[in-house]
């Protein structure tokens, strides 16, 4: 039985064996109506200082079970409405019926995190304080992925991101199981700029060590998506990305089961099924999903298989305690194309050299969660977790313009074992008769990467990670990382109109690094070990001012930083140095912006920022005792993005004509301008056995696009949408030097700029039947997006054609 299936069976016996004890117990039942008695579903009940909680159904209704007997105020709330309280007296046993009227109500900006209907349903952002996070006089971006057309079963991250200005993607895997995006001029590769969470908890092998995002939850899962930029780093540490956030979908608290299914097809062999199912029943929730995913991708030689699960139950174990547990999986098999020439991608951009490539990502992510309300002002939050994965590859590694020799394959594998636990506490108090927020948190971290490369493996095309007898592994290094950190942050609030938010930051980072660096005739080369202990501040100050009732200034500035990753520490020659005094990168965020709504036809977010990216890590050449010449890995210098983001989304029907019989339509702009630049940085190089100097200051920093503009437009009716959105964007560099010529092997050289236009449908019917639709790549652009200088190249990887896809679904 597959392992997918095993966590179902056991989430169907923890629920359905809550089932009898919960019946003989009182409820709590009733209907939610506004003022001319028609329903309101989706409107958040729940008993005030519990953490008992439902929402009403499509007809209104709620019911809440297992109540402990006494006095109780329940709170009713729904977006453009007064929040309703009403007390309550509950005996053992009893079925109480409360019906609840609500008043209509002007929404302020605090109150809002969206606006529905025939309003703005686009861009959002974060409350100022939610959950047990602050997020006050920050950047943010929520992206709810039930209110976009986008191609959800491939996880289209030009669809998905298209709202959110700044955002560059590397689109180099149109399987869509791994995620490559960054912002400001940052690095898109596996995410590696961004503090990469779900549910609030790591998904990464070690966001101090090693944070590529290798694993990305199936975007028809996932219910939003939250990013705070560089602010985010006194609540979460690194990156200089800032944060982003996976929320999944929670169980369905308007009923005890309800079920889903999303089956999706396309060209190329494209095949999707996706099946959740979730609800409450009295002290007990629960959610569960499976997908499995297969394709032959765009171009030959590009093979996936993937199958994804997930598993949560909570329970309230007494009216202020909620426990909870939850268990994702993943396994994957990809074969991997690889890179092309340039010559190549001109001649046929869906061609393949590479027969014999194959990656997997083996992904287990184990979590328990508590959440416990102190008092009405205070409230805790722990979450401990682990990860427990694999990065398998194996294939012919030479440039791009060598052909395969069917000879051996390299195997290169890495063992993540890692598990973390974060205490997290959020309190209101009052100081000179205002209202103020406190969040303080604490945080350990310790992660294990077992790293084993150079393998030889078998001459096969299928993929096998096993060695040939007797071989070993050329590279066995062992990277060990503990992390410590403990921070606090506050909101003061001066009027109804001013803010201040300061927060502090400490870090403790230990690393280690050993092993065997390379074997070579039987004989080992044993890597000296190498420690580091770092302990250091990170300090932030924000502030936030009401214009309008829905309209702000915000700024913030805060500390940031880069610990040393396993991959600085690795020379890739054995002739290589690294540099004894290797310090973390560190530098700042700035913001500074305007943003707000106007009535529900217009959502804006225009800003400002300055990143400054101190102590880069980079290769200079030099001259040893004997005079030849060897790398030395070491920090050279800083560099500079700075630009502007602009987000605006506006209804020109709802402006001009309030309502309308015939639908619909939002129009927005995503724009981003980037001058990300280096400073003093100096260089050298190797010309006829002699080094030269040079310096890149006043270069453009590498894959980092001067212009990243998006535009779209959404026609909705009822519950029928159509999106078009057309992605315009600048050329980058694909290396420091600003190399425009490209080389033989593809990996350095201009990479051109683009524009890539999508379409999709959807339509929902009687709230049960759902249709997706959509082409992907309008008229069929060959671009790319990245020069990869190794694996899954090397070399141009191109982004996908032209697709489409069909998805029909079903809801009980």
């Amino acid at each position: 039985m597959r392992f997918s299936q095993l966590l179902i069976l056991a989430l169907f016996m923890l629920v359905f064996a809550a089932k009898p004890a919960s019946a003989q117990k009182n409820s709590l039942r009733g209907t939610i109506v506004d003022a001319d008695n028609r329903a309101i579903p989706s409107a958040n009940v729940y008993l005030e200082g519990t953490v008992r909680g439902v929402m009403s159904d499509d007809a209104g209704k709620y019911t809440m079970r297992d109540i402990p007997q006494g006095e109780y105020t329940l709170k009713i709330s729904f977006l453009g409405y007064k929040e309703t309280s009403v007390p309550f007296q509950i005996a053992a046993q009893e079925n109480l019926e409360l019906n609840i009227r609500m008043v209509e109500d002007q929404v302020s900006l605090d109150a809002f995190e969206f606006k529905v209907s025939r309003g703005i349903t686009g861009q959002e952002r974060l409350p100022e304080v939610e959950g047990f996070q602050i997020n006050a006089a920050k950047k943010n971006e929520v992206i709810r992925l039930d209110g976009i057309d986008a191609n959800l079963a491939m996880n289209n991250s030009r669809q998905i991101f298209g709202r959110t200005p700044g955002i560059s993607i590397w689109e180099n895997d149109g399987s869509g199981i791994q995620l490559g995006v960054a912002s400001r001029g940052l690095s898109p590769n596996r995410s590696w700029e961004f503090n990469v969470r779900m549910n609030g908890y790591d998904i990464t092998p070690d966001p101090m060590g090693y944070p590529e995002a290798y694993f990305t939850p199936p975007m028809e899962v996932v219910d939003r998506i939250e990013i705070i930029r560089g602010a985010s780093s006194i609540q979460y540490g690194s990156q200089f990305g800032g944060l982003m956030n996976f929320v999944m979908k929670k169980p369905d608290k308007s009923t005890r089961f309800t079920f889903e299914t999303l089956n999706t097809v396309g060209n190329n062999g494209l095949f999707s099924t996706f099946n959740y199912l979730g609800g409450t029943e009295g002290k007990w929730s629960y959610t569960a999903y499976y997908q499995k995913r297969v394709g032959n991708g765009w171009r030959e030689n590009g093979y996936f298989n993937t199958d994804h699960a997930h598993a949560e139950v909570n329970y309230a174990a007494s009216n202020r305690l909620m426990i909870g547990l939850e268990m994702t999986y993943m396994n994957t098999e990809s074969q991997q194309p690889g890179g092309l020439t340039d010559a190549q991608f001109a001649l046929d951009a869906r061609s393949s050299t590479r027969e014999r490539n194959w990656f997997s990502t083996p992904w287990v992510i184990p979590a328990l969660t508590a959440e416990y309300i102190v008092n009405k002002q205070t409230k805790l939050s722990w979450k401990t977790f682990g990860t427990f994965a694999e990065r398998n590859s194996i294939g012919f590694m030479q440039p791009i313009n060598v052909e395969d020799d069917l000879g051996n394959r390299q195997v290169d594998r890495d063992f993540y074992t890692t598990y973390g636990s974060e205490l997290r506490m959020i309190t209101e108090y009052t100081l000179l008769g205002k209202s103020n927020t406190l969040a303080a948190g604490v945080r350990y971290f310790n992660g294990f990467i077992d790293r084993k490369q150079l393998g030889e493996g078998d001459n096969g095309t299928r993929m096998n990670f096993n060695l040939i007898p007797g071989a070993a592994y050329r590279r066995d290094l062992d990277f060990t990382n503990t992390n410590q950190a403990v921070f606090a942050e506050n909101v003061f609030r001066f009027s109804d109109r001013w803010l201040l938010t300061t927060g502090l930051r400490f870090e403790r980072i230990f690393s280690n690094m050993e092993g065997v660096f390379n074997r070579v005739n039987g004989s080992e080369m044993l890597l000296e070990p190498q420690q580091t202990i770092r302990n250091f501040v990170l300090a932030g100050v924000g502030s936030q001012y009401k214009i309008t009732r829905n309209t702000e200034f915000y700024t913030n500035f805060s500390q940031a930083y880069r610990p040393v990753l396993i991959s600085d520490l690795t020379p890739p020659a054995t002739t290589d140095l690294i540099d004894d005094n290797l310090k973390d990168s560190r530098g700042f965020n700035f913001d500074i912006g305007y943003r707000g709504s106007v009535q529900n036809w217009l959502q804006f977010d225009l800003g400002y920022f300055h990143l400054n990216y101190a102590d880069r890590i980079g290769t200079i050449a030099t001259l040893n005792q004997a005079g030849a010449v060897q790398q030395f890995r070491t920090n050279l210098g800083n560099s500079v993005s700075k630009g502007f983001e602009g987000y605006v989304e506006f209804d020109p029907i709802t402006a001009l004509f309030k309502t309308s019989q015939f639908g619909y339509l939002h129009l927005f702009a995503s724009l981003a301008f980037i001058d990300a630049r280096y400073g003093d940085f100096p260089t050298t190089s190797v010309r006829e056995g002699a080094i030269v100097s040079g310096n890149l200051n006043g270069n453009r920093v590498e894959n980092a696009p001067r212009k990243i503009n998006r535009y779209g437009a959404t026609y909705r009716y009822s519950r029928f949408s159509m999106t078009w959105q057309w992605s315009d964007i600048g050329d980058a560099f694909s290396d420091a030097s600003n190399t425009v010529a490209p080389n033989t092997a593809a990996t350095v050289g201009l990479i051109p700029a683009y524009q890539v236009q999508d379409l999709s449908v959807s339509a929902d019917i009687k709230k049960r039947y759902l249709f997706r639709g959509g082409i992907n790549n309008l008229t069929d652009e060959r671009y790319f997006t990245r020069r990869a200088g190794g694996y899954p190249g090397p070399g141009i990887m191109p982004g996908d054609g032209r697709t489409f896809y069909l998805t029909f679904g079903f809801k009980l």
